[in-house]
């Protein structure tokens, strides 16, 4: 069984096979609705047999059941002659469950329309499986460059099918405002487009000399929500503070360092990297980020909500009257607890309202506010302190699971930027570093790969930069891989890979070919060579 992720354990009966046909039914236990229906559209779409609904008193040929002995997110298939049944902890163990079956179909059940109506077989077996983090995360950036809502759902459905849970969607930066916010309509009527962008790396100078924008209306949000619900997984707003606020401070002047900077001159960043432009300390910006907040909650449901921290420049905040006031105010040391400050405000305000608030390791400067969960960016350095400060940590580190970055060494990758990180080596990325003793390793809560679409303008592009790869993180975040990455076997996965990647085609993924980049990504304009002044590649 060619499963990806790596199941806990799979037995092949071979002589235990179940055909499909237009007589085969699907049905489900009470609160397992949703989950029926979901598979019912996705393999009827693809095979173009009806799977009925059992008649009452009659058992189905498919099945999906509960049973609380097992985790939320666990399930058991077993596989036999006439049936085929499903049984999780919950609802999302059950979706989990029927995505594996829709593997096990093979990759025409991926297709939206049936090439042929018969010979469709459930091999037989059993598998049984739960995963090993309950935060397996993707940030997808839509504020570089933003994506119209259908991708962010196609995207979702990908997320999905590899059992990933958690959509961490950067909404604001420096270069656009990605969110409506009704009190506040300047955010995305001046703040969501840009003049240009940058084409190529941050010390470059070329311009592409075309407006860039857009934004998602807060119904756009709520669907995105609830389409993200159905596949149980849970998207987590990131709204920057207290830097990376050009755009804002660009829509709304007074909330940046007005006695530093004539920021009424500000556009909407064009630049890539960071801002020298940040909020203000004054309670009248506290009072506009908290009116922003709560419309944000009102839209997302989720118990995390992520405000950045990350990349905060303090020379505005050094040379400002205001600032420095605010540090004597308040018997602050420097800028550093400055930030701390900031940053507890909001923690404190998130936990009244029944959030907890999740910020880059940056938070950690100064003193980490107490509730905040730290997504550790910069290697695991900051998410082993916080971890043994008590606190919980999602591992993302730029070294491993940054897939904006290139796949291979060479001039053929398209902006090949920052490090190589192949198939192979995010397949052996371990998110609990092995300093961590046992307390303080369950306070790694997850990981999470990351998509900063700076050089990624289109869904193809993040197609490219994505995948394969992100099905290698699905397996580490999901599967209970050897701890010690070389005794992963990447041969195996190799092989599995194999035979996944034809469900990728069948998806309509552009993934990028292990023979290297399409003929599409190698084009030498701008886009696509290093420049002079480029960062070393590493």
């Amino acid at each position: 069984m060619d499963l990806i992720p790596a199941p806990l354990s799979s037995v092949r009966l071979a002589d235990q096979d179940f055909p499909l046909d237009q007589d085969t039914t699907l049905a489900s236990a009470p609160g397992l609705e949703s989950v029926e229906q979901w598979l019912r559209t996705a393999l009827t779409g693809a095979t173009g047999l009806a799977l009925r609904p059992a008649p009452a008193g009659s058992p189905a040929g498919i099945e999906l059941d509960l049973d609380d002995s097992l985790d939320a997110e666990a399930y058991r298939i077993s596989v036999r002659p006439g049936r085929a049944r499903v049984t999780a902890g919950g609802p999302a163990g059950a979706l989990w469950g029927a995505q594996t079956l829709r593997q096990l179909l093979g990759p025409d059940a991926y297709r939206r329309a049936p090439l042929r109506r018969t010979g469709w077989v459930l091999p037989g077996g059993d598998v049984e499986d739960s995963p090993r983090f309950g935060w397996r995360g993707v940030l997808l950036d839509v504020s570089r460059h933003f994506l119209p809502k259908s991708d962010v759902l196609r995207f979702l459905d990908l997320m999905a099918v590899h059992k990933l849970n958690v959509l961490h969607l950067h909404l604001t930066d420096d270069q656009g405002w990605r969110i409506e916010i009704k009190r506040h309509p300047r955010l995305t009527e001046a703040g969501s487009w840009r003049e240009r962008s940058m084409t190529g790396y941050r010390a470059g100078e070329r311009r592409d000399d075309r407006p860039h924008g857009g934004f998602y209306t807060q119904d756009d949000l709520r669907e995105i929500v609830a389409f993200a619900a159905q596949r149980h997984i849970t998207v987590v707003p990131e709204i920057e503070l207290p830097g990376h606020a050009q755009a804002a401070v660009a829509a709304y002047p007074e909330l940046g360092n007005t006695d530093v900077v004539d920021t009424a001159a500000l556009g909407v960043w064009t630049d890539w990297g960071v801002s020298p432009n940040v909020f203000n300390v004054s309670d009248g910006t506290l009072r506009f980020l908290e009116e922003v907040l709560e419309e944000v909650l009102e839209i997302f449901p989720s118990e995390y909500v992520h405000i950045g921290g990350d990349e905060c420049p303090k020379e505005q905040w050094r040379a400002s009257a205001a600032a420095q006031a605010r540090i004597k105010e308040l018997g602050l040391a420097d800028e550093d607890e400055l930030q701390s400050w900031f940053v507890r405000h909001f923690d404190g305000w998130l936990a009244e309202r029944g959030r907890r608030l999740v910020g880059w390791d940056e938070i950690l400067e100064g003193g980490l506010a107490p509730r905040a969960t730290v997504s550790s960016w910069r290697g695991y350095g900051g998410g082993v302190a916080a971890a043994k400060a008590g606190h919980d940590v999602v591992m993302c580190p730029e070294q491993h699971v940054y897939l904006d970055h290139r796949q291979a060494p060479g001039d053929d990758e398209p902006i090949p930027v920052g490090w190589v990180r192949s198939l192979e080596d995010v397949y052996r990325f371990e998110p609990v570093p092995a300093e961590l003793d046992e307390d303080a390793a369950r306070h790694v809560i997850g990981t999470q790969a990351n998509l900063w679409t700076e050089f990624m303008d289109s869904a193809r592009d993040i197609d490219y930069r994505a995948f394969p790869r992100l099905a290698a993180f699905a397996e580490v975040a999901w599967s209970r891989l050897p701890a010690d990455p070389a005794a992963r076997d990447y041969a195996g996965f190799e092989r599995r890979m194999t035979a996944h990647l034809a469900r990728l085609d069948a998806l309509g993924v552009e993934y990028r070919p292990a023979a290297g980049p399409h003929p599409w990504q190698r084009w030498p304009g701008v886009m696509g060579r290093p420049i002079e002044g480029a960062p070393p590649q590493v």
